[in-house]
């Protein structure tokens, strides 16, 4: 007869419950929000959910409930493939990158993953999943059951060295992270640890925290014995659900029914600002001064004989735009006007976008299409 341990209830079993149950409830939010970027939300929808799913096999093994349901365990394991993945689709989306049918490829590792675990263990009989548990959680405590088992041992290789095999995947996409968002900060001629790019400094911070994750992942195995500190990463995971949560809840329009005056301090008058921006519209529709690829807020407010924080200032109440967003829309006019005019048939889209102040031709891509909807050889071909 098998063996079984009495439940353990604590703060660490309560934080995790409450994690799970935040992960579910923003995981609806995201996926059937119908309002943002879409598919960055639902990206992280399946990211939370996958978070649901290992907190919720964490907390079944950690509180010995899994002898009651043992079937169940390692269920969620194929899902470690997906975290990473999804972190990393998740922030190129956010920066406005399309889907591609090749995206597709880096859920392979998780299908794979399923697929393998289902012939080797899933189909396996009770007494081997729970020799699987008390391997993993009670070694010292409990009997092994005997077993029959139908492959060799070769055969659980893999399971053997996934914890390496989900740390090497982590590593890699931290590094695919770091570099994309490089690339991206080189194209708007940006410092990479600068703020001036909002959408920019949350991705990063989003990489960072997969740093942290790759420190306390490693030094919960290093630290306890097989699966014995799983819990400590589950907190882990519980605070970035939280952290989520309070980053939505803080942007809530509920708790911010006042409007926050961000230039309550400014020296500008009406009167500077309404000759700042006469001028400001006149020299970008003769001197095109964005054409340049240097073209920078500095360069427009020296041009304009004001300080940086002002014309920001003019910008924003005035217009309603950052500068990136003032400087694409003009750059995506003159664009449009350069592609419909037949002289220009010849010219490629890179050449284009080299014309109107882009470095890059991705840049151009994401700009072009977040202000028209469609990208600079779809509007050419229209």
């Amino acid at each position: 007869m098998p063996q079984t341990l009495p439940i353990k209830i604590d703060i660490y079993a309560l934080f995790i419950f409450l994690g799970v149950v935040q992960a579910i409830f923003l995981a609806y939010f995201f996926v059937f929000n119908k309002q943002g970027n879409l598919l960055a939300n639902r990206y992280l929808g399946a990211l939370l959910v996958s978070f649901a799913a290992a907190l919720t096999e964490i907390l079944l093994c950690y509180t010995n409930y899994m002898f009651w349901v043992i079937w169940l365990i390692d269920f969620a394991e194929p899902t470690n493939f997906l975290f990473a993945p999804l972190i990393y689709l998740y922030h190129r989306s956010f920066l406005q990158k399309p889907f591609k049918k090749i995206d597709l490829l880096h859920f392979f590792p998780f299908i794979f993953y399923t697929i393998y675990k289902t012939i080797t263990f899933y189909v396996a009989s009770l007494p081997a999943k729970y020799n699987a548990y008390i391997g993993s959680y009670h070694r010292a405590e409990l009997v092994r059951l005997p077993e029959n088992g139908y492959l060799p041992n070769s055969a659980y290789i893999l399971s053997n060295y996934v914890n390496e095999l989900m740390l090497v995947q982590m590593c890699i996409y931290v590094a695919l992270g770091f570099w994309m968002l490089k690339k991206e900060a080189d194209n708007e001629q940006l410092s990479f640890w600068l703020n001036k790019n909002s959408d920019l400094a949350w991705c990063r911070k989003g990489t960072l925290y997969s740093v942290v994750a790759i420190v306390v992942f490693v030094s919960a195995k290093l630290l306890f014995e097989n699966d014995l500190g799983d819990h400590f990463i589950a907190i882990y995971i519980t605070l970035i659900i939280y952290g989520i949560s309070f980053i939505l809840i803080n942007k809530s329009t509920f708790f911010n029914q006042k409007p926050i005056k961000k230039y309550e301090k400014s020296s500008l008058t009406d009167e500077i600002q309404e000759n700042t921006l006469e001028k400001l519209q006149t020299l970008m529709k003769t001197a095109k001064p964005f054409l340049s690829s240097n073209f920078s807020l500095p360069l427009l407010a020296q041009k304009l004989a004001v300080s940086q924080h002002h014309l920001s200032q003019i910008l924003n109440e005035s217009l309603g735009q950052s500068f990136f967003e003032f400087t694409a829309q003009y750059r995506i006019e003159e664009a449009k006007d350069l592609l419909k005019n037949s002289a220009n048939a010849h010219l490629k889209i890179e050449e284009i976008a080299e014309k109107v102040g882009y470095n890059s031709k991705s840049a151009f891509n994401t700009a072009f299409k977040k202000i028209t909807g469609m990208t600079p050889s779809e509007y050419k071909a229209s």
